[in-house]
């Protein structure tokens, strides 16, 4: 037999595939496949770019009206994809549009294509808003080239096909939401912090975080940097001993571990994530009160407008100063970060970094769970 060349002909391709869905990824893994798609990019482009395209995503479903849950599944989609695809083969505002439409139809709050265009042309392109005759403030789209909608259409449904077998046609989706409250409840936390929590689950969609650890986890992390905030460098009081008590608990390992399951080292992993986050904002904006990073700019430009959300927001009551101090004193009292166990098989074609979707070669079976699974029938 003549066995001159080493490379597969189609007819040794494997006929068929399976890709298993992975709801969360360890922060190494996340890591690995981000560097991967990163291409030539620094991380400070790469950050730039995610955060616009959160702050897009955030700007439309504001401007539609969808609940929040909508919003916060279309962000963390987003950065799924780009765990799976270049960031230099596709423009952001395709792939968040994408992501978004993906996050209606998971949450029943579905939208048509030319829908989520035509409020993203009035975010985009607001001299079209100005020249618009609709009562509802929006443009109307039927004025416009109906080649060009077309052709954002075809992206659009394009970016959506490869979302959704990135995450194998998997509906299921639990938020951090609900656990702020119950935790919050459970905890004893003051309104006022509860409801900051609630504002840090909102925007720990901005990052890796939601797909890095389970809602329940997001939830408690949240309340922890709350508590922190509430009671690092402010003036004494029972509020702030109350926070202090609270931070104090969550500081360390105790019996509130087994009772919410989870980990201390996921928490503070967590709160560096989200005090990073708040140290860029505050970078970033001229106020020595720097809101979250999902709040409104002050004196937005017209056209950049979508890089902030329309949320009013919990003012975080912390300068860069401040915020650094936090860091250090978050450093000093850490724990040694917890091995996280990968349900990828390394020898497997699916594993992490070597993911092969989006082509047409062969039948690829999509299964909603890895193998051993917890829970797995």
């Amino acid at each position: 037999m003549d066995n001159i060349s080493g490379a597969q002909s189609p007819s040794q391709l494997p006929a068929s595939s399976i890709k298993y869905h992975h709801p969360y990824f360890t922060p190494a893994e996340v890591e690995i496949m981000s560097e991967k798609q990163r291409g030539k990019m620094t991380v400070t482009q790469e950050d730039k770019i995610r955060q616009n395209a959160c702050g897009f995503i955030d700007a439309i479903g504001s401007r539609i009206g969808f609940p929040r849950r909508t919003i916060a599944t279309g962000q963390s989609l987003y950065h799924r994809f780009h765990l799976f695809f270049p960031r230099k083969d596709f423009n952001f505002h395709d792939v968040a549009l994408a992501a978004l439409y993906v996050s209606t139809k998971m949450h029943d709050t579905l939208k048509k294509p030319r829908e989520l265009l035509a409020a993203s042309y009035a975010i985009r392109f607001p001299d079209l808003l100005s020249k618009s005759k609709s009562p509802f403030g929006e443009v109307d789209i039927d004025t416009m080239d109906p080649q060009l909608v077309e052709n954002d259409r075809q992206r659009l449904l394009a970016v959506e096909r490869l979302i959704l077998e990135t995450i194998c046609f998997n509906f299921t989706s639990r938020m951090a939401f609900p656990y702020v409250i119950k935790i919050g409840r459970a905890l004893g936390a003051g309104k006022k912090m509860t409801k900051l929590a609630w504002r840090l689950a909102i925007d720990s969609h901005r990052t890796f975080v939601p797909i890095e650890y389970p809602p329940h986890t997001v939830a408690l992390g949240s309340i922890y940097v709350a508590s922190i905030l509430g009671s690092f460098e402010q003036s004494e009081g029972e509020e702030q001993q109350a926070n202090l008590k609270l931070a104090s608990s969550l500081g360390q390992h105790g019996d509130w571990e087994q009772q919410f399951q989870a980990h201390l080292e996921d928490l503070e992993a967590i709160a560096h994530i989200m005090v990073d986050l708040l140290i860029q904002r505050a970078q970033t904006t001229a106020n020595t009160s720097p809101a979250t990073p999902s709040s409104p700019s002050p004196h937005p430009s017209p056209r950049n407008a979508y890089l902030s959300s329309l949320q009013p927001n919990p003012t975080n009551p912390y300068n860069t100063d401040q915020l650094i101090r936090l860091k250090i004193a978050m450093r000093e009292s850490d724990h040694d970060p917890r091995p996280r166990e990968s349900w990828q098989d390394p020898d497997s074609a699916s594993a992490v970094g070597r993911e092969v979707i989006g082509r047409n070669e062969g039948t690829v079976r999509f299964l909603f769970e890895p193998p051993g699974f917890a829970g797995r029938s």
